[in-house]
């Protein structure tokens, strides 16, 4: 059985920020057809900032509590600063999540991002994904690349790519490593 913390079973019993904002600014899906969890994030901006976000959540706990602490995280942020929250920061504020629960943060991040897109009317394209448990990307490993990683080593302890049920981590080294090679 899994250890969860007071703050996710919190979030999970009296969850913040439930429901659907009538007239949204954006709207982010995000699901995994894995694990048969579905977010649908609904947010609220005046003048580039966020004032209020909303949740609809079909999953498990660990997906209704990560919902939950996400619409807690990103009310007030500018959209610039709600584009930095990661994954494992939302995990992070949750106090941790099992390795097997980490595909719940990730949800949020994609909703998050998908919501973005959305407002700043970007069509949203399909994206590689390498590790399925920290939702790390292709473009993520593009990412990193340009902004100065020089190791999959690095790269992993970054991103936590890899470093979950670990069936990614040969792929994840391979292409970091074909990224790192054509960018010289």
């Amino acid at each position: 059985m899994w250890e969860y913390t007071d703050t996710v079973k919190e979030h999970f019993t009296n969850p913040k920020n439930v429901g659907e904002i009538e007239n949204a600014d954006a709207v982010g899906v995000a699901g995994s057809l894995q694990c048969g969890d579905q977010l649908k994030l609904y947010l609220k901006i005046e003048n580039g900032i966020i004032q209020d976000a909303k949740f609809q959540t079909f999953g498990c706990g660990s997906a209704v509590a990560a919902s939950s602490m996400l619409t807690e995280m990103v009310k007030g942020k500018t959209i610039e600063e709600a584009k930095t929250i990661t994954n494992k920061q939302i995990a992070d504020m949750l106090g941790g999540l099992p390795a097997q629960k980490m595909h719940c943060s990730v949800m949020g991040r994609e909703a998050l991002d998908a919501a973005i897109k959305n407002y700043e009317g970007v069509e949203v394209v399909e994206d590689k994904t390498v590790c399925n448990c920290y939702d790390v990307h292709l473009s993520d490993i593009k990412k990193a690349v340009l902004e100065g990683v020089t190791t999959p080593k690095e790269f992993s302890e970054k991103t936590g790519a890899g470093m979950g049920c670990k069936k990614c981590k040969e792929l994840v080294e391979k292409l970091f490593n074909e990224e790192l090679n054509s960018a010289q």
